[in-house]
């Protein structure tokens, strides 16, 4: 499968942005989905994910209340939904697939497909 990430950009404090991925390749129902974030200086992190249903999400404690995951498989794509950025959110996005679908892992090295990722600046 391949991943393609959009929808990065520069906002203010306290906005929002929707990020979207876009899977093709392969129907985007056979795998878990993520979001994972890499600041400059900084290893990539969890942020979000969702299983292949959209039955189960789980967030990093940094973004939840704030961040939203969700997909839809007949348009093969996932979204993170973020309301009241913050300038620590400032970072790469990337978007990542986990063909063992139903696990609802959240370490990087899990995930076997990957966006290339897109910029998110935040400022004060």
């Amino acid at each position: 499968v391949q991943l393609q990430a959009s929808g990065g950009g520069w906002v203010q404090a306290g906005g929002s942005l929707r990020l979207s991925c876009a899977a093709s390749g392969r129907p985007v129902s056979n795998y878990d989905l993520g979001w994972f974030r890499q600041a400059p200086g900084t290893e990539r992190e969890f942020v979000a994910r969702i299983t292949w249903s959209g039955g189960d999400t789980k967030y990093s404690d940094s973004v939840k209340g704030r961040f939203t995951i969700s997909r839809d498989n007949a348009e093969n794509t996932v979204y993170l939904h973020m309301n009241t950025l913050k300038p620590e959110d400032t970072a790469v996005y990337y978007c990542a697939a986990d063909r063992n679908r139903g696990l609802g892992r959240t370490a990087a090295y899990n995930y076997d497909y990957w966006g290339q990722g897109t910029e998110v600046t935040v400022s004060s």
